[in-house]
């Protein structure tokens, strides 16, 4: 069983960087995907970034390509994205998510039931 914790979020100046994190905890396959998504009320979840494990290959929304970046997982299992040059429409609910797959910026509904962090919230004041 996998737990997703996140943690980073809060009041930031646009352009500002801070670094979310979701501290995973339990047994995870030997293949898996990690991926961000965030929420603004009202409107749909959207997928930011995802993470295969085994390669460490990335992908990005296109909203967020070349201010938004995923470390690879390191060994205390962590997650992170690192956000840069934060504009005030990255305001939203940030969720780290994990399932078997990836798709494009996140995570693939095959493979399983995908495990939700409780979300952080980040809010960018100018």
């Amino acid at each position: 069983q996998v737990e997703l914790v996140e943690s980073g979020g809060g009041s930031v100046q646009a352009g500002g960087s801070p670094t979310l994190s979701c501290k995973v905890s339990g047994s995870t396959p030997p293949l898996y995907c990690m991926a961000w998504y965030r929420q603004v009320p009202g409107q749909e979840r959207e997928a930011v970034a995802s993470l295969i494990s085994n390669t460490g290959t990335t992908y990005y929304a296109d909203s967020v390509k070349g201010r938004f970046t995923i470390p690879r997982v390191n060994t205390n299992k962590d997650f992170i994205l690192q956000m840069d040059s934060l504009k005030r429409e990255d305001t939203a609910m940030y969720y780290c998510v994990t399932n078997r797959f990836c798709l494009g910026a996140g995570i693939s509904v095959t493979g399983g039931t995908p495990t939700w962090g409780q979300g952080t919230q980040v809010t960018v004041t100018s």
